[in-house]
């Protein structure tokens, strides 16, 4: 296979002509092409107004020996096909009963797909309702309805990554192929075959919800069972192995009990009072850094010419940003999961606290960009050495942002939060918001250094966005999810040290993102293959 990096074309262009440019590269002719795919996509506007999409494609041709021979552009390379990832069990233990996995975000349903795949029939349980039910609790209290603890926007089916912008990139090194095969897995669901190869890859909430619902078929079409409105609540152990857990029926409160040797914890990183029974069992854990902070809104128009440049060719998709700024205090002010064309959203998942994320359709439509920016914070600003106080601590600040919002998003406009004083109205941006929201002081809801270090990152921000540190930009609070409080500690084999738990996911302190989620799952399944042998799915689990 023929690979050619780095080719460059000016934006618009037709897919016509990224072929004869692929082709003058190689010096041949077009019947000598066999194919060609787009293996990396990226956006390159350092030029701007005149942009640029940058190309990675790899190519079959007639000849390849001969092709080899000539003296091709330094960006032409020959390359091995990558391995398809397809894990092949090893374990030799027997199970008597099928694994189960806590959870259905991500890192559990990527694992129960691959179990199921390999033949485990494994049974996945979930806190909160299918995708369908929950998107209308989620709805129903966006509009004014009851906060469900079981199903809102952090819990059910596909885990809080449904209500996002879908995100596919990550940072995590990949040279088993587990992000292809998420990605792959993707499209196989529904994705656009687009996240293949863009450089920033990202699906959105109403494909997502989609793509959740057609891998839990498969589930169970490969024999796996999925229960919703079930949630693990203790763990049976003998002797520092786990014999079996106890499940609860979070809409009759009936609790059964489920033998089990192996379980995987894939709870999410608001699972708190999962969190609470595991220290109460003393399962090892170890509080960890997080980031809290805000919404930021801006009017995508105004971040796409900062972007684009003025003069903006059609068919561009909505322009992203990532900003980061060291502060002389120490902190790390940084933004996260940036949502361009996106609305802001209620987050809440507990009664009298208010947390808030970004989410965006496929269609990046909205009029608004919103982005978390964040404020590192460490287990010295907890107040305690409790492992838990990390949970503490964002609980007593979504409490302050529920007090603040008077039950409703709180908002505000920045220059109002620099003046340390409660705003009325909107400015030359409207909140774009899923959930009601009203006019206040968010700069008390947080601790003194973690509002001063917004307000200097926000500014620093401004050199680099004109226009971001604007006294009309919107402000909403709080962001308190940006991953799990603690780490739910495994050794090499992936396990606790009680035997056949297996701590997965970004609940767990081992991701941060839905693709690295999704990858951790993947990792978890073959940890388990190497241990227990499939057994006939026609059997009893």
């Amino acid at each position: 296979m023929i690979q050619i990096s780095n080719l460059k074309l000016q934006i618009p262009h037709t897919t016509k002509r990224l072929k004869e440019k692929a082709l003058k590269q190689l010096h041949i002719r077009e019947q000598d092409l066999i194919g060609f795919r787009i293996a990396k996509r990226s956006l390159d506007a350092r030029k701007k107004p005149v942009l640029y999409y940058v190309y990675t494609l790899e190519l079959s041709v007639k000849n390849e020996a001969g092709l080899q021979k000539k003296n091709l552009p330094k960006n032409v390379n020959v390359c091995k096909a990558k391995p398809i990832y397809a894990p092949v069990p090893t374990g030799t233990e027997t199970l008597a009963h099928a694994p189960i996995i806590a959870g259905s975000g991500p890192a559990g349903l990527f694992c129960a797909y691959s179990l199921a795949k390999m033949g485990y029939a494994p049974v996945l349980v979930e806190r909160g309702e299918d995708v369908d039910t929950r998107m209308q609790d989620v709805e129903a209290f966006w509009n004014g309805g009851s906060l469900k603890p079981n199903s809102n926007v952090q819990f059910g089916e596909g885990g809080a990554g449904t209500f996002s912008d879908g995100k596919l990139n990550t940072l995590v090194h990949d040279k088993e192929g587990r992000g292809r095969a998420v990605l792959e897995t993707f499209v196989k669901f529904g994705a656009p075959k687009k996240i293949l190869y863009d450089n920033k890859p990202h699906v959105g909430t109403d494909i997502l919800a989609v793509v959740v619902k057609r891998m839990r078929e498969e589930i169970c079409r490969l024999g796996g069972q999925v229960h919703f409105h079930t949630q693990v609540t203790e763990l049976l152990t003998e002797e520092g192995k786990l014999t079996g857990i106890k499940l609860q029926d979070t809409h009759s409160g009936e609790v059964t009990d489920k033998p089990t040797q192996a379980l995987v914890l894939a709870i999410g990183h608001s699972a708190r009072d999962t969190f609470e029974m595991l220290k109460r069992k003393e399962i090892p854990m170890t509080t960890k850094a997080f980031a809290v902070g805000v919404r930021v809104e801006h009017k995508q128009s105004m971040i796409n010419e900062n972007q684009y440049g003025s003069a903006q060719p059609d068919g561009l998709p909505a322009a992203p940003y990532k900003l980061t700024v060291n502060l002389e205090n120490g902190r790390g002010v940084y933004t996260f999961c940036m949502c361009p064309g996106g609305y802001v959203v209620n987050a809440s998942s507990e009664a009298g606290r208010l947390a808030v994320n970004g989410m965006s359709y496929s269609g990046r439509d909205g009029q608004n960009a919103n982005s978390a920016v964040i404020v590192t914070v460490t287990p010295e600003d907890y107040g305690t050495d409790d492992v838990l106080a990390g949970m503490a601590f964002q609980r007593k600040l979504e409490e302050a942002a529920y007090r603040a919002g008077e039950g409703k998003i709180p908002v505000q406009l920045f220059g109002d939060f620099c003046e340390d004083k409660a705003s009325e109205a909107e400015g030359r941006v409207t909140p774009q918001m899923k959930g009601a929201y009203h006019w206040t002081n968010l700069r008390p809801v947080f601790p003194e250094v973690i509002a001063d270090s917004l307000e200097e990152g926000i500014r620093s921000f401004d050199q680099k966005i004109k226009g971001y540190a604007d006294a009309d930009t919107v402000l909403s609070g709080v962001e308190s999810r940006t991953s799990s409080p603690v780490r739910i500690l495994r050794d090499e084999t992936l396990q606790s040290s009680v035997r056949g738990l297996y701590p997965c996911g970004e609940g767990a302190g081992y991701a941060g993102g839905i693709t690295s989620a999704a990858m951790d799952g993947l990792k978890t399944a073959e940890a388990i293959s190497r241990v227990y042998r499939p057994f006939d799915i026609s059997g009893t689990c």
